[in-house]
């Protein structure tokens, strides 16, 4: 006969209780892992308000031209930076669109010379003539050659 160990302090009736309390807590940590790695992908998403909160610094510099302000210059940065999926490179190419449509007075040659004069390296043009889908066709190809090489 094998012995058996009990705890008379403890009643059957606290043990199912236990049990299903347990249960339900796992059930309900399940539930909150899986939002989470549904959420993710979508907490991080470049907006059009980062993009233009960004290069808010540069109006002046766009307008005008002249020497780019520090603070312009750490706005291109991050926004190169923060635009790392080719879904957000496209969003971020729109929005730049977008913002240079609805802003008058900006001088193509400064929106042009932009990117470099802060260091950046792009692979289009900042203008409003920009095809955003090609140039995410143009990441794909480079993508491509670059895996297959």
């Amino acid at each position: 006969m094998v012995p058996s160990i009990t705890f008379p302090h403890i009643k059957a009736k606290h043990i199912r209780n236990h049990t299903s309390f347990t249960m339900m807590m796992m059930k309900i940590l399940y539930i909150i892992m899986i939002c989470m790695v549904v959420a993710a992908p979508y907490a991080a998403a470049l907006t059009c308000g980062d993009v233009n909160s960004k290069l808010t610094p540069c109006l002046n510099y766009l307008k005008h031209g002249g020497k780019v302000p520090v603070p312009c210059c750490k706005g291109v940065k991050g926004l190169n930076a923060a635009a790392k999926t080719t879904a957000e490179k496209k969003t971020a190419c729109g929005c730049m669109k977008k913002a240079y449509k609805h802003l008058s007075g900006i001088k193509e040659d400064n929106a042009i010379a932009l990117p470099k004069k802060c260091g950046v390296s792009i692979p289009y043009k900042i203008s409003p003539h920009t095809d955003c889908n090609k140039y995410v066709k143009f990441l794909h190809y480079c993508a491509f050659l670059s895996l297959n090489t």
